[in-house]
């Protein structure tokens, strides 16, 4: 299983506040966007996993911010999964502008049925 990808973020205009500083909540989404890409690069798709009955949820999130972020920055996002056994994946992100991080964080996915059952994680997505 891959464990670490990073992707591009061109902040958009819409993202930002009034002060033009990118709102709070933007980074959760770029947060999945990261691990949606990482799924991606390690040949799995999240689609399939959804249609295999297998629904990842977000069951806890953190986030520190050091800096902001504003309109047409270029940002570089790094997704590790640190842990991915039993039920759960925790993930660890870095926001970067150029070598400065910006913002950190982590998340706890919960695997679960279609009913919202816990269940276990699929063998692709554990790490030994």
């Amino acid at each position: 299983m891959l464990t670490t990808h990073e992707i591009a973020i061109r902040v958009r205009y819409q993202e930002t506040d009034a002060q033009g500083i990118v709102h709070h909540a933007n980074y959760l989404t770029w947060f999945e966007q990261g691990r949606v890409e990482l799924l991606r690069a390690a040949g799995l798709s999240y689609r399939a996993l959804e249609e295999a009955g297998v629904i990842l949820v977000v069951a806890e999130a953190h986030v520190r911010y050091y800096a902001p972020a504003r309109f047409d920055d270029e940002l570089r996002l790094v997704t590790t999964t640190v842990r991915a056994k039993g039920a759960r994946i925790e993930h660890r992100y870095e926001l970067f502008r150029e070598e400065t991080l910006l913002v950190e964080g982590t998340t706890t996915i919960a695997c679960t049925d279609r009913s919202g059952r816990v269940s276990r994680l699929p063998e692709s997505l554990r790490m030994s």
